[in-house]
């Protein structure tokens, strides 16, 4: 698995752009994937982490492919500094047993009578996070939401606007099931990936 950091700057246009819509800004991380033949686009999650956090807006990228960031670094002024990619050996990292700080923004929502419906009370919001470490591999030692935001966005070019309900979980897992979670850590978790969300990101207990 690949994990790139990058840093649009938000003084320019495009980066303003893509910042404020993660419509934009997924089509310009896209750039980034699209497959040799041009056929389409590997697969990748991002997540947007917030300024307070970090000295600047930056957007964190995992692949099982390397993003080809040449296409968006060439880019006259639209990141603040060069990419920063990283590989990451998950079979050998993610092994059962093990604990993890974990952080995952995400859509808490069930599902009802064929439609999707979001969950806003933090007990339930808990509870679903609780469901996905059980499908997917691993269990919460220990859990927070906060954060809690709308996403406003639409969902695709020419579309209308659709608002998505997100919650940034933080907290401590243990790997109950290493070939779930790693596909987990490459597939996301709950929907809506594309607008930035599922990203499940890990980090040392």
């Amino acid at each position: 698995m690949y994990l790139s950091l990058l840093k649009p700057d938000p003084t320019k246009t495009d980066g303003r752009r893509d910042l404020a819509d993660a419509y934009e800004m997924h089509r310009t991380l896209s750039r980034a994937f699209v497959t040799e033949d041009g056929s389409g686009v590997a697969r990748f999650l991002w997540r947007l982490e917030d300024a307070a956090a970090l000295a600047a807006p930056s957007v964190l990228v995992q692949s099982i492919v390397p993003g080809q960031w040449d296409s968006i670094d060439t880019r006259a002024g639209y990141l603040l500094e060069p990419v920063q990619t990283k590989h990451i050996d998950l079979k050998s990292v993610v092994q059962p047993g093990r604990t993890f700080r974990f952080r995952l923004r995400a859509n808490p929502a069930v599902k009802r009578n064929g439609r999707r419906w979001g969950l806003h009370d933090s007990a339930e919001q808990l509870e679903w996070l609780q469901r996905q470490g059980d499908r997917h591999g691993f269990r919460i030692n220990g859990a927070d939401c906060s954060c809690k935001a709308r996403l406003d966005t639409r969902q695709r070019s020419g579309g209308a606007r659709i608002t998505i309900d997100t919650v940034l979980f933080n907290g401590v897992l243990e790997v109950s099931d290493a070939p779930a979670l790693q596909a987990a850590l490459t597939g996301g978790i709950g929907p809506a990936k594309a607008m930035g969300l599922g990203l499940l990101s890990l980090g040392p207990a």
